[in-house]
């Protein structure tokens, strides 16, 4: 098969992209540190052009949305400034740089024979292509954790980063592209370090070169991981889904359950760790649960109730005009259906044993949560919930890498292999063997066996937290 420009083009950016991964291996570590805190200068420097570029993404951004051709969950992402988005993500970088270095770090050691020692050590990756929707401040993210994931003591050691925006975000990945590169710049890490690419084809290409990419971790909708996950033989790592549950256990104290609720719900509702579920156990039906969707439907939720949960709010004092408004019955559907809006299905339940396997049936095991006063409740719902976070008495929104103080994340992963939760640092390092032999004549294998006069191994556990040479 003919090989086009374009495809000639994308395998250069994999290529380089790994031989600037295999060059920084061997560079002084104390450059990662410059390099995090020449580019956190450079963003506060350029802070005002950047949410220029960000207003006019926002601007074009809502012409689609007018047109129906864009989701408002994905306007609100888009935004940089909304809230503390711009603050977080400057300080994100500088509390990565202050972190505990994920790699070069002793998981095992043992002496296999007089002189012979094994030492499984943390190491960085490799090339990750990051390809993400909307979030403008995932490519400063990446490109934070990417560069902090070293902890040799004698060099550097990272992961390299191809970043793809979605055309949403153009302006502004652009700029912040420039302006690490422009931080890199003033280091001594290869120019291809951190790079980006602009087009799906671009993505198309690269999903199929695993000789030089060694993870892609896409962030985005349903359809988008989905596609990346069918399309690649490279590892994934992420989710497809924030389906989230509260559950209110037949104890729940009715102040703790109204504030989980309304801020697991309405504190940011377009974001993958906002709930959207509410399960209420049906001694609740008559008491808790009216004025927890009071409190909903004061702050413009609108509620797709089960029968129970409907019946339970027309019987009660609720005014009857924001039942009709923002009130109505629930689908099967609509438990397995990302909201990403001011809306909750709701469902009520009669134990806390069908809870549990009702998220698991519906939920993407992403973030659970109980409101309860019962330890034994509780304890059953952490250990029976199959999510990366189970949580007691606090709102699915906590499910953050930065509120875990990873400094930011580069997503969050739903799957059971290699890392799970929030991701940061510590998700992006793998680990290899190394072993030294300080016996005169080295070591070989068939010395040893079981035969006469065999050498046996000692397997004695060695004491160490990094690797003496």
């Amino acid at each position: 098969m003919a090989t086009t420009d374009s495809e000639i083009s994308v395998e250069n950016v994999a290529k380089a992209a790994k031989s600037a991964f295999e060059a920084s291996q061997l560079l002084s570590t104390d450059v990662r540190k410059l390099a995090l805190e020449k580019i956190a200068e450079r963003l506060e420097s350029n802070k005002a052009a950047i949410l220029a570029a960000n207003r006019e993404d926002m601007q074009a951004a809502q012409i689609e949305v007018d047109a129906g051709r864009m989701s408002i969950a994905l306007l609100k992402r888009l935004d940089l400034s909304r809230g503390d988005k711009w603050d977080a993500m400057v300080k994100g970088v500088w509390d990565v740089a202050n972190l505990p270095d994920p790699t070069g770090m002793v998981t095992y050691a043992t002496e296999l024979d007089d002189d012979l020692e094994l030492y499984r050590v943390t190491c960085p990756i490799g090339v990750l292509l990051v390809i993400f929707e909307a979030r403008p401040e995932v490519v400063v993210n990446i490109a934070a954790l990417a560069i902090k994931s070293d902890r040799n003591r004698f060099h550097f050691q990272g992961n390299a980063a191809i970043l793809k925006g979605g055309k949403e975000s153009t302006r502004t990945t652009l700029l912040l592209s420039r302006v690490i590169s422009e931080g890199l710049a003033q280091t001594t890490l290869p120019s291809t370090y951190i790079q980006s690419i602009q087009t799906r084809a671009e993505v198309s290409a690269l999903l199929a070169l695993d000789r030089y990419i060694d993870l892609v971790i896409p962030r985005g909708s349903n359809s988008l991981v989905k596609n990346i996950q069918n399309n690649t033989r490279i590892p994934v790592m992420g989710h497809a889904d924030g389906i989230c549950h509260v559950y209110l256990d037949e104890s729940a104290d009715l102040d703790k359950a109204i504030r989980i609720v309304l801020d697991s719900k309405v504190d940011y509702p377009s974001a993958c760790n906002a709930v959207e579920t509410l399960i209420v156990h049906t001694a609740l039906l008559h008491t808790v649960w009216p004025k927890v969707a009071r409190a909903l439907l004061d702050a413009d939720v609108h509620l797709l109730c089960d029968p129970n949960t409907l019946a339970a709010l027309h019987a009660s004092l609720l005014p009857l005009e924001r039942l009709e408004s923002h009130v109505s019955v629930a689908q099967e559907s609509s438990y397995h259906t990302e909201h990403l809006d001011l809306k909750l299905s709701v469902i009520a339940l009669s134990s806390i044993h069908s809870a549990i396997q009702f998220i698991n049936a519906h939920s993407s095991h992403h973030t659970d949560s109980i409101v309860t006063e019962s330890q034994e409740a509780a304890t059953a719902f952490c250990r029976g919930v199959d999510s990366a976070g189970t949580f007691v008495n606090a709102s699915t929104r906590f499910a953050d890498g930065f509120r875990y103080g990873f400094g930011t994340e580069v997503g969050i992963s739903t799957g059971r292999i290699h890392a799970r939760g929030p991701v940061g640092v510590e998700g992006l390092v793998s680990y290899k063997y190394m072993m030294r032999s300080k016996a005169d004549k080295g070591h070989v294998v068939g010395e040893f066996g079981v035969g006469e006069g065999k050498r046996r191994y000692k397997h004695a556990p060695i004491k160490a937290t990094a690797v003496p040479f």
